[in-house]
């Protein structure tokens, strides 16, 4: 996933996921659900929250959106089997039930999961939703004009790599059954034991055939959750949303619903977003941001004011920053090399680059510090805060590099704290200390995304991000180091083209797991024996910290997404 502020979106979120945004999540220096500047404090329902974004939510089709939970805005407004429990903390990286009555019934070995729908959903016009909705929601998903969304249910689905969605193939997928109105079936290629964490994204929302409109469905799609879109203009920069009347609490646990209106409007400056929060002048009083961190500066004139650090959410997301090795580019295919990377990296200087210890944590383990994933703490090259200068020097003599050498560190040039500029000044210095002299090449955003994704021009050793799809060692270690994945003509992520066979049987065993939290051990383990090949170098995982206006109540920052859930939100 890419990052967290566009839902964890992959590149990684990011987005989702986000998006896209490891440890606890707390809500504020009082560590409460309920916030605010004074008086009450219980939520209450009613008024307008005005939502306050730099980037528009340019899709607003529940197949095209690629969110980790089902997103933030568009879970107000698309529904799915199940979702993620709108908890603070550790407790909201759990999946729950949603539409379905629980999170699916899987056959012994994982590859067939049942679903009962809940009795009396109904969508924004009051007609019945049904298993039928969710199937074809799901294949239109496939159509080549709907792209965009997650990819695991073509490699997931018997039968489903080269189908073209409802539009171009009237006879749908077999792998899905709808034997009738409530029940649904899905038949799965392989085990999968974490399937209801899929079935948390917005693929799964239904969509009822006769009110497709294809492209432009996003413009008015129908709702099955709280809220109905009432307007969306410029391509997703004003969203305007009101209660979906015909949605009933009783059928959802999960989402407060407390505000009549929720009125989005993008395309704003971070600075003016948290200026204007900071404000909290008018209707920005009520109102949040799903996008939009503090940056260091703001954050420590912020720290400085008692009223405005009281109205600051930190979280965790499921995020790693670290370095990549392409181990077919010299000298990166000697193993010595990469660990003495290892170990001469500084982490305090590269958490300082990305802005100090209030938004960086050190990283020395692939996965992310928390439970869901299985985190197993180790470190293999003990490089201690400032880095091990003389480790270093003595595994490059051994590599054959006694007077040391000159490698190319690739960054994007984009100021994003994460792969930017600063973040590879601080490994260059360090690295100096051990001898490896480091020349810098910075990429313009696009282009460098391109450039490290692509086997043929990736460089030997760069930045990489990388979010996860759900709060699992499973989408956190698959896309980097399965072999299988490795994509010789698109986007690969798979830097080190890792395809050791022991590593692909162990993901494989772990998937057949439908005890999430015996996979989460193993998962832990598996991190730890890929970690010792040094093919990435772990720095940092991101800390979240988000300002909300004044007459904000109930701010729930929960470790699956590490923001603000909106679903939970209530103004004065």
């Amino acid at each position: 996933m890419r990052q967290p502020s566009v839902i964890a979106r992959r590149v990684a979120a990011a987005s989702v996921s986000l998006v896209l945004a490891a440890g606890a999540a707390a809500c504020g220096p009082d560590d409460n659900d309920a916030k605010g500047s004074g008086g009450d404090s219980t939520p209450h329902k009613g008024g307008t929250l005005t939502v306050l974004n730099s980037e528009p939510q340019t899709d607003f089709d529940p197949a095209r959106l690629y969110t980790s939970g089902g997103g933030n805005v568009p879970s107000l407004v698309f529904r799915t089997l199940t979702t993620r429990n709108r908890e603070s903390g550790a407790a909201g990286a759990k999946v729950v039930p949603d539409l379905a009555t629980d999170t699916g019934r899987p056959n012994k070995d994982a590859t067939v999961w049942t679903y009962t729908l809940k009795e009396g959903l109904k969508y924004e016009d009051g007609t019945a939703i049904t298993s039928a909705d969710i199937k074809y929601g799901i294949e239109r998903s496939f159509a080549p004009e709907l792209s965009g969304g997650a990819p695991y249910l073509r490699d997931w689905l018997v039968g489903a790599a080269d189908y073209q969605g409802p539009y171009k193939d009237k006879g749908g997928l077999d792998a899905i059954e709808t034997p009738d109105d409530r029940t649904i079936v899905f038949h799965l290629n392989k085990p999968e034991g974490e399937f209801p964490y899929l079935a948390t994204q917005t693929q799964f929302a239904p969509v009822p055939k006769a009110k497709d409109t294809g492209t432009k469905y996003e413009e008015h799609p129908v709702s099955s959750g709280p809220y109905k879109v009432v307007k969306n203009e410029n391509d997703g920069e004003t969203v305007l949303l009101e209660r979906n009347t015909y949605w009933s609490a009783s059928t959802d646990a999960e989402r407060k619903a407390y505000p009549d209106k929720i009125d989005v409007r993008s395309g704003l400056d971070s600075s003016v977003i948290n200026q204007r929060l900071s404000a909290s002048q008018g209707t920005d009083a009520a109102a949040v941001t799903t996008d939009t961190n503090l940056g260091p500066a703001e954050l420590a004139k912020v720290t400085g004011d008692k009223e405005l650090a009281a109205r600051v959410g930190t979280g965790h997301f499921g995020y790693t920053n670290y370095i990549a090795f392409n181990p077919k580019v010299k000298p990166f295919d000697n193993p010595k090399v990469r660990q003495a990377i290892s170990y001469a990296v500084d982490r305090s200087s590269v958490v300082n680059a990305a802005g100090g210890s209030s938004l960086a944590e050190a990283a020395t383990t692939f996965l992310p510090d928390q439970k869901s994933f299985g985190y197993e703490a180790y470190d293999l090259f003990p490089a201690g805060a400032t880095g091990n200068a003389a480790k270093a020097k003595e595994l490059l003599k051994e590599a054959g590099y006694p007077n040391g050498l000159t490698v190319t560190l690739t960054h994007n040039n984009a100021q994003n704290f994460k792969t930017s500029p600063e973040i590879a000044t601080a490994i260059q210095d360090a690295l100096k200390k051990a001898g490896i002299t480091v020349k810098l090449q910075g990429l313009e955003d696009n282009n460098y995304s391109d450039t490290i994704h692509d086997v043929k021009t990736e460089p030997g050793f760069f930045l990489a991000a990388w979010g996860a799809d759900w709060p699992s060692g499973g989408p956190f270690l698959a896309p980097i180091f399965d072999g299988r994945q490795i994509v010789k003509n698109g986007s690969n992520y798979n830097s080190a083209q890792l395809n050791d066979a022991s590593v692909n049987a162990e993901i494989d065993a772990i998937n057949k797991l439908t005890d999430l939290d015996a996979a989460a051990k193993r998962w832990g383990a598996l991190d730890k024996k890929i970690g010792e090949q040094a093919v990435t170098v772990p720095l940092f995982h991101p800390v979240y910290k988000r300002l909300v206006g004044k007459d904000i109540r109930n701010v729930v920052i929960s470790d699956w997404t590490g923001v603000l859930d909106i679903s939970q939100v209530a103004v004065k």
